[in-house]
């Protein structure tokens, strides 16, 4: 009976924006405010890319499955981090890939992010049936406590039968929870617009084609470029052969966001922590040899250690020049 006592004590946090400022919608018609009466409403504003997301996506796909029929509408506003995740056909081809099947409102020009005044990926809002916000949570964890906010909310709105047990998801791919005991590498961009850690000799040069080295030994959280780059404010990008990447890093997982330049055109990469091929700690985007291909601009899954946790050096190698890197993320 507790829970039910501070359910029905919820505070009215606004009334829910609406989706106006959307750019497009992808799985659903545009939804009007006529669409949303008499509905609880889960808003979660996503970015394909964010790997702080995808560990919440099981549970947010799991509740719109579990309580659509019960008259919980569950929406995805998908609000760009980096420049290709507002292209239509990526966020598409992303949502399919991760079966994101409940309607998403395109946030390209952030107005939807902004009528919300919100700050964080992910996010969600939950909305009663008369349209008031009744509840918020930023970032990763409070699974619990939104789920039974959406029970309660469905039974204030007269919906009988609401299921009073929670939801179980996989945990596994990118959507496992991070090795929070184990994690001590930060989210680490590498455009110098909010690039922190970088190591190679001299310096970055911004937005000039150079020739960098990586030094001989690098300190735990620190990243370091070998080959020819150039250093732009969102991204690194690879002019020539042979490019590589450092990264002194303690974590079970490390992620990367990158991708070939030109669309269409692969680069093929390796990869080798201390030295070696990663073997069985590869992740979903290398074999046991270290090798993959970079295709897609997207995050890409390249070390989950199954073994203890210690400090390690990471390096990725690619092959041919055109490949973006813009930013590593562990768990």
């Amino acid at each position: 009976m507790e829970s039910t006592r501070i359910m029905s004590n919820l505070p009215v946090e606004g009334h829910l924006p609406g989706f106006d400022g959307a750019t497009g919608w992808l799985n659903s018609p545009p939804l009007s405010p006529a669409d949303l009466r008499g509905k609880v409403v889960l808003v979660d504003f996503w970015t394909y890319t964010c790997i702080n997301w995808l560990r919440t996506l099981g549970y947010v796909r799991a509740w719109a499955e579990k309580y659509e029929d019960h008259g919980l509408l569950t929406v995805g506003v998908h609000t760009p981090e980096f420049p290709f995740e507002r292209d239509v056909d990526n966020v598409r081809a992303a949502a399919k890939d991760m079966r994101v099947e409940y309607p998403i409102a395109l946030d390209s020009e952030y107005a939807v992010w902004e009528a919300f005044s919100n700050q964080y990926w992910p996010a969600v809002y939950i909305a009663d049936a008369d349209g008031r916000i009744r509840h918020h949570h930023f970032g990763e964890g409070g699974y619990e406590e939104c789920e039974r906010v959406v029970q309660q909310l469905l039974r204030d709105a007269g919906r009988d039968a609401i299921p009073d047990d929670l939801v179980s998801v996989a945990d596994d791919g990118f959507e496992a929870q991070a090795d929070w005991a184990n994690l001590e590498s930060p989210e680490t961009y590498l455009g110098y617009g909010q690039a922190q850690h970088f190591a190679s000799p001299d310096g970055a040069e911004r937005d000039e084609p150079h020739a960098y080295a990586a030094p001989d030994q690098l300190r735990l959280n620190q990243w370091a470029l070998s080959g020819d780059w150039t250093i732009g404010r969102g991204a690194c990008v690879l002019d020539g052969v042979d490019g590589r990447i450092a990264f002194r890093f303690h974590a079970r997982d490390v992620n990367l966001v990158m991708g070939p330049r030109v669309r269409g055109t692969p680069v093929q990469f390796t990869v080798r922590v201390d030295g070696e091929a990663p073997g069985a700690a590869h992740g979903l985007d290398v074999d046991e040899r270290g090798h993959g291909t970079l295709s897609e601009q997207r995050l890409h899954q390249l070390i989950r250690e199954r073994g203890s946790i210690a400090d390690r050096t990471f390096e990725i190698t690619f092959l041919a020049p055109g490949a973006e890197a813009y930013c590593f993320t562990f768990g």
